[in-house]
């Protein structure tokens, strides 16, 4: 794979890796409330003047992709599709120049009435997430019976052509961790492409205990019990993901494994909460505020510098290894994937 060279005024840390991959939440709210992220009555949401507005959005977007060599935007939440604005939002980043690729996470509720219009907007594609396929099971994962929604929602989101239609998946030991070669089997036969995710210190009650987490090598275990797996030849570049060929191919399936392997040295992604901060990096304990610069009058070329220098920042690695680390203050609904 070829890498273009860095854009002058790029977003380029200290070590030498360059952002193009823009993560963006657009509300820390969610429809689910799934008990490795939230507890079942939510969390103190953001209050609406806090929260960016759609042009404000937009405007920042811009900055990164026009001024900062961003070259691939992805929204996320909380549930981005529960933001009213999210068409506009797509359609307006789909006419910049030039045009970054435009995806989506979402937890499925809902998209397969909104994926035509997404399509429409500019949308390439999706990200959904699903750890089980037992209906009681969701439910007791989620606190809400919406597994039919979800499925929906896949369904959906391929039939609008926002392919290649990626499945997130996260397995815990002792509530979903069998269920491995069943969620492949289901991605193979939709169509789907699986990844699965090593669960992270990022949930809302700080309950995690990487004593309990089901590891890379687990889940790769478990699915050499039923697939034939071959490491995929292709070059994985800046990726999250490590990948397998099934059978031989071309199906794949990849495993996300953030804490017992991680790909901090490849990093090419930056970060930007509803709120409007910058986060370097998903386990950073601080952020820097484009939020006050945009509505204090700040034009575009100060707020990339203010983003730049936030950037430069970043550490040269999540340090969950390390005996000092802290779990961010945050909880992932409120920054983002």
């Amino acid at each position: 794979m070829t890498v273009a060279p860095p854009a002058e005024g790029a977003l380029v840390d200290r070590y030498g890796r360059v952002a193009r991959d823009l993560r963006v939440s657009l509300t820390d709210k969610c429809n689910l409330r799934c008990t490795y992220c939230m507890p079942a009555e939510g969390l103190p949401w953001l209050a609406g003047p806090q929260l960016l507005s759609d042009d404000e959005i937009v405007r920042l977007v811009r900055v990164a992709v026009e001024r900062l060599g961003v070259t691939e935007v992805r929204f996320t939440g909380g549930e981005p599709l529960i933001r009213p604005g999210l068409a506009g939002i797509v359609t307006e980043v789909a006419t910049l120049t030039p045009r970054p690729r435009i995806s989506l996470t979402t937890n499925g509720i809902g998209l397969d009435r909104l994926a035509p219009t997404l399509r429409a907007a500019g949308l390439d594609r999706v990200n959904v997430s699903l750890d089980t396929l037992d209906r009681d099971r969701f439910t007791r994962l989620t606190r809400r019976d919406r597994l039919a929604d979800v499925l929906a929602g896949l369904a959906g989101a391929a039939a609008a052509g926002l392919t290649p239609v990626k499945v997130n998946s996260v397995l815990m030991r002792g509530v979903n961790d069998d269920e491995a070669p069943a969620l492949l089997r289901f991605a193979l036969d939709h169509g789907y492409e699986l990844r699965f995710i090593e669960q992270m210190p990022l949930d809302a009650q700080h309950g995690w205990d990487r004593a309990t987490m089901v590891t890379a090598d687990e889940i790769l275990a478990s699915l050499a019990g039923a697939f034939a797996l071959t490491p995929d030849p292709a070059e994985r570049g800046a990726a999250p993901a490590e990948t397998w060929l099934v059978g031989g191919g071309p199906a794949r399936v990849g495993v996300i494994a953030s804490v017992t392997r991680p790909f901090c040295g490849d990093c090419d992604r930056t970060r930007l909460t509803a709120d409007g901060q910058v986060r370097a990096c998903l386990f950073a304990t601080e952020e820097s505020d484009l939020r006050g610069a945009l509505r204090g009058g700040a034009d575009d070329a100060e707020l990339a510098r203010r983003w730049q220098v936030a950037m430069r920042g970043k550490r040269a690695g999540h340090g969950i290894d390390d005996p000092t680390f802290l779990q961010p203050a945050r909880p992932m609904s409120a920054i983002g994937g």
